[in-house]
């Protein structure tokens, strides 16, 4: 007579199933939300920089004055529409993979030389003023700056992505949701500058227009 004896049970338990490892795609999860949320603050950090570096420019009296003729004629007349479509043509650019940071930077120096040549052409108007005041102490500011930040990071993960010779349709969607809450930060800051544009024309002349981010190749 043959000795039987009975098998082991699974790795799992008496339940029979296996030990279900977890799932490699939830690990990521949440390494990749605070890696976004690092690249975010970083392009802050970066678009802050350098627009107060454009913003320490050393302009001329004369070359001030013919910056702001020629910039006074792009702003005349312009409303919170206007603004918001300035303001969206700037940043849908920086969306696109590798090229957005160098738009983003450009445009982050050329809004800082804008201050430089208000302030140099009318010292009354900035008396006081740090440059950054603009981006971090107005509501305006902030909400312009994170859709800026949102919109280069993005650029810096397309093009990342592209490197590594990975599809960028799976991403599509993020990134649809991405302009649509770029566009809904630029909306609000574009009706809350033109409210505070409204009510600094009777100021000193000249105060309004650095409150709208100059285009790169506007001047």
């Amino acid at each position: 007579m043959w000795l039987t004896f009975p098998s082991p049970p699974p790795a799992g338990g008496a339940g029979g199933g296996a030990r279900r490892e977890p799932d490699a795609g939830a690990r990521r999860e949440p390494d990749a939300g605070r890696r976004r949320l690092l690249l975010f603050f970083l392009a802050t950090a970066a678009f802050a920089s350098v627009y107060q570096l454009g913003a320490m420019s050393d302009v001329g009296e004369e070359e001030a004055e013919a910056f702001l003729e020629e910039f006074g004629k792009i702003v005349e007349g312009i409303d919170a529409v206007g603004i918001f479509l300035h303001n969206t043509s700037l940043a849908l650019p920086m969306f696109l993979p590798g090229f957005g940071i160098v738009w983003g930077m450009f445009s982050a120096w050329s809004t800082g030389y804008a201050f430089a040549s208000i302030a140099a052409a009318n010292p009354v108007a900035l008396a006081g003023i740090p440059p950054l005041a603009v981006l971090f102490l107005s509501p305006f500011g902030l909400l312009e700056l994170a859709a800026y930040s949102i919109a280069v990071s993005r650029s810096f993960l397309l093009a990342a992505r592209l490197l590594r010779r990975k599809p960028l349709m799976p991403v599509l969607p993020v990134v649809g949701l991405e302009v649509v809450a770029v566009a809904g930060l630029l909306l609000v800051g574009a009706l809350v500058e033109f409210q505070m544009i409204e009510s600094l024309m009777a100021g000193p002349g000249g105060a309004p227009a650095v409150l709208v981010p100059e285009d790169p190749g506007g001047a």
